[in-house]
C-alpha cells in the first residue's frame, strides 16, 4: 500500500484542525457594549418653574379713586408694590362721580374707590361690575376757613350770614350731598335761622370738580368757608377749621368695586381686598379715615 495517499489525508485534517481553531478564536471578540456607557436617559423633571409673580397681567393695577383719598392712596400704592414684586400700581383720582362716567365711557380702570355707595352700585346696576361693592373706609365732615379767617367765621351759622363766600363742588360730587345733608341738620340746631339752608345756598361762590379743589381755594383765600371731609383738614396745613355739631355730623361711607372689564380681575380683587384688610387700614387711618361702617 502506498503511503502518499495516507499523508495526503493526515494533511486534509490537519487543514480541518487549523480552519476550526481560527474560527474558535473570531468568538472571543465582546459581544455587547462597554459597561461603562449610561443605560437610561435622565428623568425629565418637567419645564421649569416660573419665577413668582412673573406675569406681566398680573402685575398692573390701574385704580381710580376719589380726590379725598390722593394722599392715602400714594402710600398704599407704595406698601402694596413693596409687598407684592413685580406689581405696578397707578393711581387716578378725582371726584367719584366723574370717574364713574369715565369708567361708563370705557376708561381702563381695574378697581373703582368711591367716597360714597351710590357711584360704585351704579356701575353694578349696569352690569360693568365684578361682583358687589366692598366698604373700605368712612369720614366726617368739617368746615375749613383760611388761615387769616378775614370774615371772622367762628362758628357753622356764619356760613349763612350775607357776603360770605362758601366754596362747594360740582352737585353731582358726593362732597356735595354730604354737605347738603349737614347743611340741612344744622338747620335743625337750636339757635340756628330758619332760612339757615337757603341762605347758605346763596352763598355759594364757586363749585369746584371735586373736594380737593375746595381745599385749593380756601388755602389760597378765594372763599371764606368750605364743607370738606375731616382727612381733607388733616391734610391741609393751610386752613383752620370749625367744629360740627357730633349730632349734626354726617358720616361718609367709603366704597370699592372691581371693573368687570379689568385686565385681570383676579389681581384688581387682591388689591381691593388688600385695602379693606389690616395692612390697608393702617394706611387708611394714619390719615385719618375711620373704618367702615
Amino acid at each position: 500500500m502506498s503511503i502518499k495517499p495516507r499523508l495526503i489525508g493526515v494533511l486534509g485534517v490537519l487543514a480541518l484542525i487549523v480552519a476550526a481553531c481560527s474560527s474558535s478564536g473570531a468568538t472571543t471578540a465582546p459581544t455587547t457594549a462597554p459597561t461603562t456607557a449610561p443605560t437610561t436617559a435622565p428623568a425629565s423633571t418637567g419645564p421649569s418653574p416660573a419665577p413668582s409673580g412673573s406675569t406681566a397681567a398680573n402685575g398692573e393695577i390701574t385704580v381710580y379713586g376719589a380726590a379725598s383719598l390722593s394722599g392715602a392712596l400714594a402710600k398704599a400704592k407704595a406698601a402694596y408694590e413693596a409687598a407684592n414684586p413685580g406689581t405696578t400700581v397707578t393711581i387716578s383720582t378725582d371726584s367719584s362721580a366723574a370717574l364713574e362716567t369715565k369708567i361708563e365711557q370705557g376708561a381702563p380702570a381695574d378697581v373703582f374707590l368711591s367716597a360714597d355707595t351710590s357711584n360704585p352700585q351704579k356701575l353694578v346696576t349696569k352690569g360693568l361690575a365684578a361682583g358687589d361693592p366692598v366698604n373700605f373706609a368712612g369720614n366726617l365732615l368739617t368746615i375749613i376757613v383760611p388761615t387769616a379767617n378775614q370774615a371772622g367765621i367762628s362758628s357753622p351759622k356764619d356760613l349763612a350770614k350775607p357776603g360770605i363766600k362758601v366754596i362747594a363742588a360740582g352737585d353731582a360730587v358726593p362732597i356735595t350731598k354730604y354737605a347738603n345733608q349737614l347743611v340741612g341738620n344744622l338747620a335743625k340746631e337750636a339757635g340756628y335761622p330758619l332760612d339757615f339752608a337757603a341762605a347758605y345756598a346763596a352763598n355759594i361762590a364757586s363749585k369746584e370738580d371735586n373736594v380737593k379743589g375746595i381745599v385749593g381755594k380756601i388755602e389760597l383765600g378765594e372763599g371764606d368757608a368750605g364743607i370738606v371731609y375731616v382727612t381733607d383738614a388733616k391734610a391741609s396745613g393751610k386752613v383752620g377749621t370749625l367744629d360740627v355739631p357730633a349730632n349734626a355730623n354726617v358720616p361718609a361711607t367709603y366704597s370699592g368695586v372691581v371693573v368687570k372689564a379689568a385686565r385681570d380681575q383676579a389681581a384688581a380683587k387682591a388689591f381691593l381686598e388688600w385695602l379693606a384688610g389690616p395692612d390697608g387700614q393702617a394706611i387708611l387711618n394714619s390719615f385719618g379715615f375711620l373704618p367702615p361702617s
